[in-house]
């Protein structure tokens, strides 16, 4: 055993009992996982404490919880990695302490160039508690759109329906429109012939409107059918409308789409559309 301790010491420790090179860097791994466990256990305080708000009966929805659950996991990250990285540059002989005691918080900030990372902060602290849109919304921020993802102290991020990635710095986001807000409106337009019978057409409309609206839940009022909604070159267009949840009127769009088409069928109304007659003449 006294000799294991002799080799380290000898591969870790200088002859002025200093910590060498290499040793320092051993004694920063061991800081940052040290500082990697508290974030785990601080996480999973968070995860049941938020779980048993959730749970109460006037406590915060899903959503509110998740997205509570990001912005407290960042600070804790941020916070435990600061705590780490001071003794750390202290090994080095660079005083962490005195210059934040010198300088000051803000001082530090501004000497980096870190307005904008304040600016961030305060925006997304101003996104939360003003409930302007949770961790699994579907969002529209400028040209970005999406289901929100993650919601951290720097920047939102909001995955696209084709799977690309948005990562917006919070200081940027400015204009918001939230489609899980509210109910939503599923829209459908068919078209008939100009030959076909619009009472007729109408009537098995509202049929089809009357067995969705049995069926369907996710609908919070109709299907209406609206009537003709205006007269194309070769069609008379009709069009039903629907409000339902957040996030099903594609579905109940689809839904109804498919059931009007079948009931075209059954009762042979026409739907038009384009034909072409290839006429070939013997010389």
């Amino acid at each position: 055993m006294q000799g294991v301790f002799q080799f380290l010491q000898d591969v870790f420790i200088k002859e002025n009992k200093e910590l060498n090179i290499l040793g320092k860097l051993v004694k920063i791994a061991i800081i940052f996982l040290l500082a990697r466990l508290g974030i785990r256990i601080v996480n999973a305080i968070i995860n049941r404490s938020l779980e048993r708000r959730r749970k109460l009966k006037f406590g915060i929805d899903e959503k509110k919880a998740n997205t509570l659950a990001t912005i407290l996991k960042n600070v804790n990250k941020y916070v435990f990695y600061f705590i780490a990285l001071v003794p750390s540059l202290e090994l080095f002989g660079i005083k962490a302490t005195s210059i934040l005691a010198t300088a000051g918080i803000g001082g530090l900030a501004i000497g980096f160039g870190a307005q904008g990372l304040v600016k961030d902060v305060l925006t997304g602290f101003f996104i939360l508690f003003e409930d302007q849109f949770s961790v699994g919304d579907y969002v529209k921020i400028d040209e970005y759109e999406g289901i929100v993802e993650e919601m951290g102290l720097r920047v939102t991020k909001i995955r696209g329906f084709s799977g690309e990635l948005y990562i917006i710095p919070n200081n940027k986001i400015e204009v918001v429109t939230n489609r899980v807000r509210g109910s939503m409106r599923a829209l459908v337009e068919v078209s008939i012939s100009y030959e076909e019978d619009i009472d007729r057409a109408l009537k098995v409309l509202e049929d089809v409107s009357l067995e969705i609206k049995n069926t369907e839940k996710a609908i919070l009022e109709g299907p209406t059918v609206l009537g003709v909604s205006k007269l194309g070159e070769y069609d008379i267009v009709l069009m039903v409308v629907a409000k339902t949840e957040p996030m099903e009127q594609w579905r109940i769009e689809r839904t109804i789409r498919k059931k009007i088409i079948e009931a075209f069928r059954k009762e042979n109304i026409d739907i038009p559309y384009p034909k072409k007659i290839v006429m070939n003449e013997k010389v």
